[in-house]
């Protein structure tokens, strides 16, 4: 049988780093590049003195929710996170993603517990950020070893403050040893764009939006040439789109997933899997190493396409083309009731919290579904509809 409709789910991403990595400069560039996108944000300080609230409130208005108590992880529970996660969920509030900025202080391990253990329909995980100093690494890892366990756990890791670095390619280049697959993504003043983290709503005026072409005009004057403190910001971004009428075969998409390469940050769009899932269309969202399916019911007289955008860095476009042309089917004999676990691996069941909660360090690497339990799609059944 297909999978049951779900209430529209705003992702929970949590920010987090050491103190002083520039956690708030990143959430403030989201804030005011984020196209057409309504960002509601949890934002925990540890002091009395909200120093990152008042940073950020200017641009949230009543959308913040501050937390002046002691680090977030450790001042509520996943019962008063809800609470927060409810009011900035309301479907009256227009909002598109929540950002958590934890605090310098926080334990990133726990944040992404409490928010994989909420019981809210409308809110769904959206992967662990960690922002590094770049200056400072070194620095940092003699003073926080437990930095090397962060970096493991995180789906998305941003390399701030390069044009600080003594030695950034150095940097870069331990930061992608220690961790687990994550995207790493290098940038200053916590410039990066929006959509590695979140799909921004289509809007007419894209004003604020950082874009590709904004990050290429940023860094070069009119006649090219780099110039200020932007000619060396950004490695080079390819994006690829890929369009096909013909389904694909779960199982070759799934052996392309788990090969991804380390710069490709950020997967999304649609996928129809055709006879394997008549009913359903499936969005995908991968930040780094993180993945989820969302399965939806096809519209009626709707067109049956896969549409899905890659963006990633030193990537090899072409050739992830071809390799996503390869997973094309449409062949329905070959289609038999197991073809969907590896897919459904990565679904989950809308009426149970998210297991990973109770094994964050494999958040993709165990079940959200347990095909055996339920069959997502009956053959029988569907060739009777």
């Amino acid at each position: 049988m297909g999978q049951s409709p779900r209430p529209h789910q705003i992702p929970v991403v949590v920010l987090a780093g050491f103190l002083g990595s520039g956690k708030t400069t990143l959430l403030n560039h989201l804030l005011h590049r984020s196209g057409g996108s309504r960002i509601g944000a949890v934002v925990n300080d540890f002091g009395a003195i909200e120093i990152d609230a008042m940073a950020v409130a200017g641009a949230l208005g009543d959308s913040t929710v501050s937390l002046g108590n002691g680090c977030l992880c450790c001042a509520v529970d996943a019962g008063e996170l809800d609470l927060y996660l409810d009011r900035l969920a309301r479907p009256e509030t227009g909002i598109d993603v929540i950002v958590i900025e934890a605090s310098g202080l926080a334990e990133p391990q726990e944040l992404v517990r409490m928010v994989l253990a909420s019981e809210n329909p409308r809110v769904v995980y959206g992967g662990l950020v960690e922002v590094v100093d770049a200056a400072e690494f070194d620095a940092t890892r003699a003073k926080h070893p437990e930095i090397d366990r962060h970096l493991a756990l995180a789906d998305l890791v941003v390399v701030n403050k390069l044009d600080r670095a003594t030695d950034a390619e150095r940097v870069l280049r331990q930061v992608r040893s220690l961790t687990d697959r994550a995207a790493v993504v290098p940038a200053t003043y916590g410039r990066i764009d929006p959509e590695f983290l979140f799909d921004c709503r289509p809007s007419e005026e894209r004003i604020g939006q950082l874009s590709f072409d904004d990050l290429h005009d940023d860094a070069h004057g009119p006649d090219g040439e780099a110039h200020g403190h932007a000619g060396h910001l950004h490695t080079g971004y390819d994006s690829l789109s890929f369009v096909s009428d013909v389904p694909l075969d779960p199982r070759r998409l799934m052996r392309f997933l788990d090969s991804r390469p380390e710069g490709l940050y950020r997967i999304k769009g649609y996928v129809d899997f055709g006879a394997h899932d008549p009913r359903n269309r499936y969005a995908v969202h991968a930040v780094g190493r993180f993945l989820r399916f969302y399965p939806e019911p096809w519209a009626p007289g709707a067109g049956r396409l896969t549409q899905l955008v890659l963006i990633g860095s030193g990537i090899d476009a072409p050739l992830l083309g071809k390799e996503l042309e390869a997973c094309r089917s449409d062949a329905p004999h070959t289609v038999d009731e197991h073809g969907m676990w590896g897919v459904l691996r990565y679904v989950q069941d809308p009426d149970e919290p998210d297991p990973g909660a109770d094994d964050v360090p494999g958040l993709d690497s165990e079940p959200l579904y347990d095909p055996e339990s339920e069959p997502l799609y009956d053959p029988e059944s569907a060739s009777e509809a």
